[in-house]
């Protein structure tokens, strides 16, 4: 069975329509009008080799909090709908991602049981035109609406371009082999059997 997922988001803010094949390639094709915010899910994609369609309409002329938080909100959503109840998965994935100075570290369990831990300094540089503090809405959106425990570090980095990018890559790398089907495993990988 293809693990694949569509799902729409509108509110008064955004409009959102997204699909997702986990299975994928990398392919994507991102139009949320937040150019650096198409660059990073881009990567997300390619490095998580996911496929992923997306489109935002968002009100970028307030900020561009709503369309990073209901983007990840729908992601969240698309990629827990795919992966159904979760037979044969590989449940954890852990990625420490270089980015020339920087080193991220994202270790992902999906548990169902939604947590995001994100640990970087209060004075974390931020991208040109994109706030750091926008990566951890991110993050925090996935992680609640994919219900995982997320866990996210910055180790060590002073541009704000290459943090973001190693959370991104990092996420989609910890995501990919959480998600990955692994032969040995029969059923549900847990003692609960449920996830």
């Amino acid at each position: 069975m293809p693990r694949t997922a569509t799902r729409s988001r509108a509110t008064a803010e955004t409009r959102i329509e997204l699909s997702i094949a986990l299975d994928g390639s990398g392919d994507s094709s991102i139009e949320t009008g937040v150019p650096f915010f198409d660059h990073m899910l881009t990567l997300f994609s390619k490095h998580g080799l996911f496929d992923l369609q997306l489109t935002c309409e968002g009100d970028i002329e307030v900020d561009y909090h709503h369309t990073v938080e209901d983007v990840g909100i729908v992601l969240g959503e698309a990629i827990r709908d795919a992966l159904g109840d979760k037979r044969g998965i590989q449940r954890y994935g852990c990625a420490h991602l270089p980015m020339d100075e920087t080193l991220a570290r994202v270790v992902i369990d999906l548990s169902n049981r939604p947590h995001l831990e994100f640990r970087a300094p209060e004075t974390t540089a931020s991208a040109p035109n994109f706030p750091f503090t926008l990566v951890e809405e991110f993050c925090r959106a996935v992680a609640s609406n994919l219900r995982c425990n997320l866990h996210v570090e910055l180790l060590y980095g002073r541009d704000g371009h290459h943090i973001a990018e190693a959370i991104f890559k990092g996420l989609a790398r910890a995501l990919r082999d959480a998600c990955a089907i692994d032969p040995r495993v029969t059923g549900i990988p847990s003692t609960k059997q449920a996830l």
